[in-house]
């Protein structure tokens, strides 16, 4: 059932950002840095993808994928259309690994020691969804405030 409920999450979360980052009205806007803002929507959407792809992709589904995540924050200028291409790839990528997983593999120790201490790949992937969460409501926030012109 958590895995069920983990693919409608990451589903309903990661097209929720590739709308976010369409609705950008001025594709320039997607990289701007204002005030205290450090991290720009398009460096968001990269480290979300790099993410995903690294701890569900890589790790869960051995996909080969190889994170750069120094680029994820500090490449600038990436194309709108590219952006939403990673996310599109990212959502066929962490719904084909979940699909494999059985309730068993998630209560299973998770193959690497990300966090402070060893978890179970339930709690990681739960972890995930939140962190991608939490980034997709930054993206929210940058595009209202940064891209209303």
């Amino acid at each position: 059932m958590l895995t069920q409920v983990l693919k409608t999450v990451f589903n309903r979360d990661l097209l929720k950002l590739k709308q976010e980052i369409a609705s950008y009205k001025h594709e320039p806007n997607l990289w701007k840095i204002e005030k205290n803002i450090a991290n720009p929507a398009g460096n968001l959407c990269l480290h979300l993808v790099g993410n995903l792809n690294t701890y569900i992709g890589a790790t869960l589904g051995n996909t080969g994928y190889i994170r750069h995540r120094d680029l994820e924050f500090s490449s600038r200028d990436v194309p709108q259309e590219e952006l939403i291409r990673k996310v599109e790839e990212t959502i066929q990528v962490v719904d084909r690994v979940l699909s494999t997983l059985t309730e068993s593999q998630l209560n299973e120790e998770y193959p690497l020691l990300v966090l402070a201490e060893k978890t179970s790949t339930g709690f990681f992937l739960v972890h995930l969804a939140t962190h991608l969460t939490y980034h997709l409501g930054q993206v929210n926030y940058h595009r209202r405030l940064l891209d209303s012109n």
